[in-house]
């Protein structure tokens, strides 16, 4: 009989940064290979990553630098190409472009220049008021700093709003 029974099996990972071999556990042995099996699955999946069989052991997940990169499915924005009608297109140019157009916002600041134009009328007191919720204040407090009561400064605050709402709809 063979005394090799009891010897335990050795498990080593290649470092390709340092170009050496270093011993390690089962458990960290089958971690490591677990996890950049499936990153380069994953990649050569996406035609990304040409790794033959035999050098899997190579694979340290910096596929930048590794001599079995491929560009696969990946673009640059400006790659030019023809679309179906003959038209020089990139795929920049497919992206949507979800922001509002200028005269949307021009006219959206234009409202509100009036809705604060209406309020300072409204209520002459209004952008400290602001300036002190933005600190955090309470209504008494606020109230308390302009020096009128709680009620008239609700009681002003809700006319205010009231008004304001049947004149500018679209912004309550």
């Amino acid at each position: 009989m063979q005394n090799n029974v009891n010897q335990s099996k050795k498990f080593r990972i290649y470092l390709k940064s340092s170009r050496q071999w270093v011993e390690v556990s089962e458990e960290v042995y089958r971690e490591h290979y677990r996890y950049y099996d499936a990153f380069r699955k994953r990649h050569q999946a996406h035609g990304q990553c040409a790794c033959p069989k035999n050098k899997f052991w190579l694979c340290d997940g910096d596929c930048l630098t590794c001599e079995f990169r491929r560009a696969g499915d990946m673009l640059s924005l400006d790659y030019e190409s023809e679309n179906e009608d003959g038209d020089s297109c990139t795929p920049l140019d497919s992206i949507p472009d979800d922001a509002p157009l200028i005269s949307d916002v021009l006219t959206d600041k234009d409202e509100l220049d009036q809705l604060f134009s209406r309020l300072q009328e409204l209520m002459p007191e209004a952008k400290q008021i602001g300036e002190l919720r933005e600190e955090g204040l309470s209504d008494e407090a606020i109230a308390k700093i302009i020096g009128i009561k709680r009620t008239t400064f609700r009681s002003r605050l809700d006319k205010a709003k009231e008004t304001l709402s049947k004149e500018f709809p679209d912004w309550f």
